[in-house]
């Protein structure tokens, strides 16, 4: 794969890899599964692994540490903090004080079994903190050698440009596919005007651009998208009808759906970076080859046109996880 470069401070592969289903939201788990789908990432020249601190209560954290033993060198580390739960619980409370930012990287770190993080994102923003006195508690941990660099989760283009004040932000992290493109109205040109890089997760729409998802039968019990309003019943038939367009030029191009999906997003610009997370070395390798996928300036543009900002139908997460989106 080519190398993008996040922030101009972190060379990574094009393709990253979310790592959050290794741990909940996406039915069932299974740790040698997922520490093998991370090892065959490794030999495929994925380098960019995402994680976060509320992935199965620090599960996930841990389980990417026991993979990065002997490989800490050739791996970007990511992850964040902030969202607060209980084991097993989808509700959440959100604190980004200074002192759960120390207290989280500390955590974070000894789960990881690393002495620095590489990008240490804040996944949400409580709004009664300023973002002022978060990012400042981020960058002392930069100058205290755990943190290389600093990233913010679903903030508003203000709030970018209050924190890259306080100190350089070299990625920021948001939904983003051809069926969530909130970010093109003003946070990704906010991200080009101060250098910062866009990482995009949920590029596959959740499954729903692979074209594999045709009903919520389909889903796991405790799969997150059974209570997600796009798989909503009315909702999901309006959705999958939007994937027709991907479907077809991923036939006319001899590759699936997903990968034509990726190759959008790519196509973006060099800023762009797609995390899809899978626990599967199958939908893996599937998603490491949209890199070899190539679409004309028609082609992306035609799948623009089919499907503009704002026609999925349904919002993005249930009101609990919308907490923090746009801060």
């Amino acid at each position: 794969m080519k190398q993008r470069n996040i922030g101009g401070v972190l060379p990574v592969a094009e393709i990253g890899l979310g790592c959050m289903g290794m741990s909940e939201f996406y039915g069932p788990t299974d740790d040698a599964q997922s520490l093998a789908t991370l090892e065959r990432a490794l030999e495929l020249g994925v380098s960019l692994y995402d994680t976060a601190d509320m992935y199965g209560a620090g599960h996930n954290e841990t389980l990417l540490g026991r993979f990065l033993a002997g490989k800490r060198d050739r791996v970007v580390v990511a992850t964040k903090f902030g969202i607060v739960r209980q084991p097993g619980d989808y509700a959440r409370r959100i604190d980004t004080s200074a002192a759960y930012v120390r207290q989280a990287c500390d955590a974070s770190l000894k789960r990881l079994g690393v002495e620095t993080i590489d990008l240490y994102y804040a996944h949400r923003l409580n709004p009664d903190t300023p973002v002022e006195e978060t990012v400042g508690a981020m960058a002392d941990l930069v100058k205290a050698g755990k943190v290389r660099a600093l990233g913010l989760s679903e903030v508003s283009a203000a709030t970018l440009r209050r924190a890259h004040a306080v100190h350089p932000i070299a990625a920021v992290q948001s939904e983003y596919s051809l069926w969530t493109r909130d970010v093109e109205e003003s946070v990704l040109p906010a991200c080009r005007e101060l250098g910062v890089s866009l990482v995009a997760y949920a590029p596959l729409g959740r499954g729903m651009l692979t074209g594999t998802v045709s009903n919520r039968d389909q889903l796991a019990e405790n799969d997150f998208r059974r209570i997600s309003p796009r798989f909503a019943e009315g909702n999901l038939d309006r959705n999958l009808h939007l994937v027709e367009s991907v479907k077809a030029l991923a036939a006319q191009k001899s590759c699936t759906p997903g990968q034509v999906a990726l190759a959008w997003l790519l196509a973006q610009g060099p800023d762009i970076l797609p995390i899809p997370g899978t626990k599967r070395i199958k939908y893996l390798e599937e998603n490491v080859g949209a890199a070899a996928v190539t679409l004309t300036d028609a082609e992306v543009k035609a799948l623009s046109d089919a499907l503009p900002p704002g026609a999925a139908a349904g919002d993005r997460y249930t009101a609990e996880g919308m907490k923090g989106l746009n801060a």
